[in-house]
């Protein structure tokens, strides 16, 4: 049977048969990865979501069968009906590798010319040809997989939210716009000409406005958008794991989590984590790592040396603590001969896109103690130097002085380059770690303002009220990041519901009375009726995949991603749009 107009209906997928089902008739369909003849037989390896297995056509079959099946070419799409048997030449590397399938029947759905990229997963072919032929590229089984996987992380965290008593509620994707830190994707409105919706950062108000509603555990798959500038781990359009308590505190809202990440282990990596997760506050994380997302797979702790060297001689090291900045680094243990001094200048020019000035360093070898700042100090302050990194033979110690936020900013990356480099960061371990008691507000360093660290719903810790006008610097959040191996998975707070608390809190941000109602007056309007205390949390969707998948890109887990450039190169958005519908909107192109 050959045919373009009838679909034989399906039993089987392709990589799910095994030697259990040999002498069982089945159906199948999928496309061809590739065909060939030996002697009186055509070889043809069949493909769909779920793996390949391999077709066997002989002269036995019709004539025009086997005439049909000589012509099969790569991405073919056929389907087949035959009869599984034994494989002679048994294939280690397929899953389907002991069994084939005879075919008795073929039917060719559509012929397929040369396609520009291979569908095999180790083709390395540039991002950008994957990207425009995205719906080629998606052929291939670690593509297929890699969208199962996010099938299944979306199926198991709807049942969790579920069975804790979410309710799963759209918010609007036409919005108000309002600023959230990034750059809003603006529609302008036919209705209202002149005027604009904004697409969501994140549901963030109306979460809030569905807690004075009393929906009480609200939960939502959401799309975001921000414009702003692209790189692995983000995309202008991309997906959080939305929710929202009320009458909850901090510890309610991160008990829930763990319940959550544990179970997303469990049943998608086979992992048992330990719960309770671990917690640092941002101020140990950053004095001890550099960073508010540490990986805490390796060591290579910052050991802060300001008071030993604020009366140096060395101004560099002085001079910093003087200006109010510190001087700290990191000893990392066994690494003096894995790094040349050509390789400490290429890290000191990469220390410098963090802000840094230079690198200083010491090796310790068992012929003494060698250190490009040496000359600075006596043998005897050297080794006492040395002795507060806790330093010995074949270590390497790097150490930065500044500013706090470039010091930590440059060690925060060197303690991850070199576990890089040295190969200490272990896929098999999942570590994870909150980060609470973020500050509230940071200042604008050009305009000395300041602004919300997270944003400006998140409540202060009550025990800090009191510093709100006056020292709003040393103000702490009810605020939590939750981190897996160095990257932030997901963020949220306690939110402020009382009124008067907000507007202080706008107040503190230098916006005016009239910016207040122009921006937040609808949420402000609604914690006047009753609001309940309450929180939440988000975590990007997209990146957690990543993680999980051992992905190095977010693009990696999403079916239609755009490109660096913010474009989407299989339909060709952005596009432009014609005189008719630009006059319809009331606007026009320069």
């Amino acid at each position: 049977m050959i045919t373009n107009n009838r679909v034989m209906k399906r039993t089987d997928y392709c990589g799910t048969l095994r030697a259990s089902d040999i002498g069982r008739a089945v159906v199948l369909n999928g496309w061809v990865q590739k065909s060939r003849r030996l002697g009186g037989l055509i070889f043809t390896d069949l493909r769909d979501k779920t793996g390949i297995v391999q077709i066997v056509f002989d002269e036995d079959i019709p004539k025009e069968v086997f005439a049909a099946a000589e012509n099969l070419r790569s991405e073919y799409v056929i389907g087949i009906a035959g009869k599984i048997r034994e494989r002679e030449s048994k294939n280690a590397e397929l899953p389907t590798g002991d069994i084939e399938v005879l075919a008795e029947a073929l039917t060719i759905y559509s012929a397929a010319d040369t396609p520009p990229i291979y569908i095999k997963d180790d083709d390395n072919v540039d991002e950008n040809l994957r990207l425009k032929y995205r719906y080629i590229d998606l052929r291939k089984l670690r593509m297929q997989r890699n969208l199962s996987f996010r099938h299944e992380v979306v199926r198991i965290t709807r049942d969790y939210f579920f069975e804790n008593g979410f309710t799963d509620v759209e918010t609007p994707i036409l919005i108000k716009p309002t600023p959230e830190g990034a750059r809003d994707y603006l529609v302008p409105s036919r209705i209202k000409n002149g005027s604009f919706y904004a697409l969501p950062q994140s549901p963030q108000m109306y979460k809030q406005l569905l807690m004075a509603s009393g929906t009480d555990r609200y939960f939502q798959i959401a799309k975001c958008f921000r414009d702003e500038d692209l790189r692995a781990d983000r995309q202008p359009e991309f997906t959080q794991i939305d929710l929202e308590m009320s009458f909850v505190d901090q510890d309610d809202v991160i008990g829930v989590q763990e319940g959550y990440l544990k179970r997303l282990m469990k049943e998608l990596m086979d992992v048992d984590v330990q719960t309770p997760f671990p917690r640092l506050t941002y101020a140990e994380a950053m004095a001890r790592y550099g960073s508010d997302k540490p990986d805490t797979r390796f060591g290579f702790e910052l050991t802060d040396i300001s008071d030993f060297v604020k009366n140096s001689e060395f101004a560099v090291f002085s001079g910093a603590v003087a200006a109010g900045g510190s001087v700290r680094g990191i000893n990392f243990s066994g690494a003096s001969d894995k790094f040349s001094r050509k390789d400490l200048d290429k890290l000191t020019e990469a220390a410098r896109t963090y802000g840094a000035k230079g690198l200083a360093w010491i090796r310790v070898t068992d012929e003494g103690i060698h250190s490009s700042f040496s000359k600075f100090y006596s043998d005897e302050e050297m080794a006492k130097l040395t002795e507060l990194f806790y330093g010995k033979s074949s270590d390497l110690i790097l150490i930065v002085a500044d500013r706090d936020k470039v010091v930590f900013d440059t060690l925060g990356w060197l303690r991850n380059e070199l576990a890089d480099r040295l190969g200490l960061k272990d896929s098999s371990v999942y570590d994870f770690l909150w980060i609470i008691d973020f500050p509230l507000l940071e200042q604008d360093a050009e305009s000395g303002r300041f602004k919300a660290m997270h944003h400006p719903f998140t409540m202060p810790n009550p025990d800090d009220l009191d510093k709100l006008d006056a020292d709003p610097a040393a103000v702490r959040a009810l605020a939590y990041d939750i981190v897996l191996n160095g990257t932030e998975l997901g963020g949220g707070s306690i939110r402020i519901h009382d009124k008067t608390l907000q507007n202080r809190m706008f107040e503190v941000l230098g916006l005016s009375a009239d910016e207040i109602e122009n921006k937040f007056g609808f949420l402000l309007e609604a914690f006047r009726y009753g609001v309940p205390p309450h929180g939440g949390l988000a975590y990007g969707l997209d990146r957690l995949v990543m993680l999980l998948l051992g992905e190095a890109s977010i693009r990696e887990t999403m079916a239609f991603p755009k490109n660096q450039a913010a474009e989407d190169p299989v339909s060709g958005a952005p596009g432009t749009c014609d005189a008719v519908q630009l006059e319809e909107l009331g606007l026009q192109q320069r």
